[in-house]
This record gives structure tokens, C-alpha cells and sequence, in this order.
């Protein structure tokens, strides 16, 4: 009974010093530490944390041997011309760019946001744009009699596409899909750097790999195993300004 007086005064006095405010007194809480656990629960807490280390970098180990088994290359960085600042597209360039589409891309690749008029001021005329849009029949209509009928393009036609439907161009394509290519620069993460990358980077698989008929070995294609043939390759065209057109040159002028 003394002792708890003598607390409750000890505890009025420090409430007075700190604004007239009563502290009351609170419980010591428990401070354990691990010195002071018995032997076997020092042991038992011990071999837990080892296990779970262990644990954790077996997971890391497997976790690299797996991506270690991945083939899968990021397309290094190209100095671009246009890639600066206050750079620009090279024209001539860009009409390379779409001769080497309609040549070979456009037997199987669609641009579909693509218009014959976006081409004018950009890499041809409006005479040659309007004579590029007329080398096609385009399907319209229906006239006053209901029926559909063709007609030459003009500029205001978009690029035809070269399947009727996204079923015949799977069925074209040994199942896969090609995409459209109207902003694949912008659809693919590294740009014009993994078009380049994945245009020149095929290659004969590896020892230990085999490929499934009508895939091709690319390491910078997700899976490493993709549909397309190599599409580019030397002569495999002519620039209408004669420029080279060995494989690199080609590939160079398709990613502007």
C-alpha cells in the first residue's frame, strides 16, 4: 500500500512538471531479445533462417538458369538520322522506304491508316501519288442500282489490303497473323532499332534447337521462332534512283 502511495505521488509530480497533466504509470513492456531465448529456441529460430535463406536463393539460381535458356537478344541502339532533336526524315529515304513496301512487304503486310494522299510533299507528287492510287482497282459502290463495282484508286483510297479478311491471311501464313504495318515503329518497343534487328538477324538455330516446319530461327523475335520467312535479301529489288539495294541498304531504308 506505501509503495503504490508512493508511486501515485511520483506520478502527480511528473504530471505538474510536464503542464499540470497526470502520467499515469504504464506497465514495462517485455524487451526479448534474442540472447535472451533458451538454447533450443535460439537453434530452432537459427536453422528456420537458414532454411529460408537457402530457400530464397535456390529460387534466385533456378530463376537465372531459366532466363539463361532464353535466346531472346534486345535490338542494340542505331544512330538514326532522323533521331535527333531537331532531325527530320530524309525524303528520298522515305520513297525508298515505300518502294521497298510495295516491291515486298505489301504481298503480305497491310497499312491500313495509310492513305495515297499521305504521300504527297512527303516522298512523291501529287501527279505520282494520283498514278500510284490508279495502278489499283478499288471495289465501291454500291451504284444507284445496288450493285458493287471497281474503279481506279485515287488519293483519298487507303493502301489495299492484301487478304480479304484476317482468316485468309492466317490461312496464307501457316497460321500466323501479319501485322499491319502502318505504325509498327511505334508498335514495337526498340523502334526502328528491333526492325533492323529482326530484319538482319536470322540465322541458323542453334545446336540443341530445332525449328518446326515453316517457323525461321530469329533471336531478336520473341520465341526466337517466327513465321515469316527473311523477306529482304540482295537484288532482291531496284530503287527507281538506282540506289544500292543489298540487304542491309533495303533494310536500312524500310525502317525510315
Amino acid at each position: 500500500m506505501a509503495a503504490a502511495c508512493l508511486v501515485l505521488r511520483r506520478s502527480l509530480r511528473a504530471g505538474q512538471l510536464l503542464g499540470g497533466r497526470a502520467a499515469w504509470p504504464v506497465a514495462p513492456q517485455a524487451n526479448m531479445s534474442f540472447s535472451s531465448l533458451s538454447r533450443g529456441r535460439r537453434l530452432a529460430l537459427s536453422t528456420i533462417g537458414v532454411i529460408a535463406a537457402g530457400g530464397a536463393g535456390l529460387v534466385f539460381a533456378l530463376h537465372n538458369s531459366v532466363k539463361a535458356t532464353e535466346l531472346e537478344l534486345h535490338a542494340p541502339s542505331y544512330p538514326w538520322s532522323h533521331g535527333g532533336f531537331l532531325s527530320s526524315l530524309d525524303h528520298a529515304s522515305v520513297r525508298r522506304g515505300y518502294e521497298v513496301y510495295k516491291q515486298v512487304c505489301a504481298a503480305c503486310h497491310s497499312m491500313d491508316y495509310i492513305a495515297f494522299r499521305n504521300l504527297v510533299g512527303v516522298s512523291h507528287t501529287e501527279a505520282e501519288a494520283k498514278a500510284l492510287a490508279e495502278e489499283f482497282e478499288i471495289l465501291d459502290g454500291p451504284d444507284d442500282n445496288g450493285e458493287m463495282f471497281t474503279r481506279p484508286g485515287k488519293l483519298s483510297d487507303h493502301f489495299p489490303k492484301p487478304y480479304p479478311n484476317p482468316e485468309a491471311a492466317r490461312a496464307s501464313n501457316n497460321g500466323a497473323l501479319p501485322p499491319d504495318l502502318s505504325y509498327i515503329a511505334n508498335a514495337r518497343h526498340g523502334g526502328e532499332d528491333y526492325i533492323f534487328s529482326l530484319l538482319t538477324g536470322y540465322c541458323e538455330p542453334p545446336a540443341g534447337v530445332t525449328m518446326r516446319e515453316g517457323l525461321y530461327f530469329n533471336p531478336y523475335f520473341l520465341g526466337q521462332a517466327i513465321a515469316m520467312a527473311p523477306p529482304i535479301y540482295d537484288e532482291v529489288l531496284e530503287y527507281s534512283d538506282g540506289r544500292c539495294h543489298y540487304l542491309c541498304c533495303i533494310i536500312l531504308e524500310s525502317c525510315t
